[in-house]
């Protein structure tokens, strides 16, 4: 491949805030000496990517979301060492691995962090991605709404041949998120009781983990009804419809009155966490994800309220314990899971928004 300087791909590019996607050929740059060229397999459908579209993520337009992509690697750069050519991957966040929060062993709270991620450009400043020579804005350092990426080194996760390749991309941002929270942060102990509020697919990833942590008590709050029914059958053991019943006094009943033990927020509501921590008992833990907006609380007592990105994952170490999981029918993601041609990401994104799909994966050359 000497000599070779771009080449020519498919990807979902953005133009404008709320602007649908539009499926075109754009030019690909060849990657640097750290980075990696995927072809891409699948890429998830997540929240965040609507935070761009939307505008809200500070990222100039044009730009090419997508950050929960899977591939096969095509070509690495020089210093690149710890993957080659075949290697099947998924991406995760990006970190510079350089920082205190790195060196630490905390990659999710990278200082680096906006700039890799939110920035709209790659390591060193500049855009791979181009239409007619006008830069576009990449996303995580991915842009894996395309039939190609570049990506850094540090964002890259061997997948085994034993798992599904498709499956994977999800598992780098927000089935991790859900997960870490409980797996990583929260650590419930058996027979304690657990709620999670919002049951998409960072609050489901939430349920199924204090599944496998032995909670005796799951309890989920959403306020559609089908996933409610999907919670029970991932593993809660009572459901609650906000939009029905007040959902304090609900979980205080099955409790008995007192609350539960531990929380996750995974609605993105500032208005829900102030909920759900009215939802646990004295020395109760709350995890809250994401942003929503302001939020006040009259009484928090002996309670612990805790912010958390990623779900304080370190992605070459977590997500092959989530794969493990998977496998041994411990985890069953794939429940939540619908897939949708490439060409179909307009109505896939709609789908995710309006709560018919929780987690819908692109396939990019089905």
């Amino acid at each position: 491949m000497k000599g070779w300087y771009h080449m020519k791909i498919k990807a979902a590019v953005v133009y404008y805030p709320n602007a649908p996607y539009v499926i075109e050929e754009i030019d690909l740059a060849e990657p640097k000496e750290n980075e990696v060229l995927v072809k891409i397999a699948s890429s998830g459908v997540c929240y965040t990517d609507y935070m761009v579209t939307s505008g809200e993520a500070p990222l100039s337009f044009p730009v090419v979301p997508g950050h929960e992509g899977s591939g096969i690697v095509e070509r690495v750069g020089s210093l690149v060492t710890d993957f080659a050519p075949g290697d099947r991957v998924c991406m995760s966040f990006s970190y510079c691995n350089e920082c205190y929060a790195c060196i630490t062993g905390r990659p999710y709270e990278c200082e680096e962090n906006p700039r890799l991620n939110f920035g709209g450009r790659a390591y060193d400043g500049t855009s791979r991605l181009t239409k007619d020579g006008m830069e576009l804005s990449n996303f995580f350092n991915q842009s894996s709404f395309a039939t190609y990426a570049v990506t850094h080194r540090n964002n890259l996760v061997l997948v085994p041949d034993s798992m599904d390749l498709n499956l994977t991309g999800p598992l780098g941002c927000g089935i991790q998120t859900g997960a870490g929270a409980v797996l990583n942060c929260l650590s419930p102990e058996p027979v304690s009781s657990f709620l999670v509020v919002g049951c998409g697919g960072v609050g489901m990833s939430a349920l199924m983990a204090a599944k496998v942590c032995g909670c005796s008590v799951i309890i989920a709050i959403d306020t559609v009804d089908s996933r409610l029914d999907l919670a029970l059958e991932l593993g809660a053991t009572h459901t609650v419809n906000a939009g029905k019943a007040d959902p304090v006094a609900a979980v205080k009943d099955i409790t008995n009155g007192k609350g539960v033990d531990y929380a996750v927020n995974a609605s993105g509501k500032g208005a829900t966490a102030r909920m759900a921590l009215d939802c646990t008992q004295s020395f109760g833990k709350l995890a809250v994800i994401g942003g929503g907006g302001d939020v006040s609380f009259r009484h928090i007592g002996a309670r612990v309220i805790i912010g958390l990105t990623e779900g304080w994952s370190i992605p070459r170490l977590f997500i092959p314990k989530l794969i493990y999981l998977y496998q041994q029918g411990l985890f069953p993601f794939d429940k939540m899971v619908k897939f949708y041609d490439f060409d179909d990401i307009n109505t896939a994104s709609d789908d995710a928004l309006s709560g018919k799909t929780i987690k819908p994966i692109l396939l990019m050359d089905r």
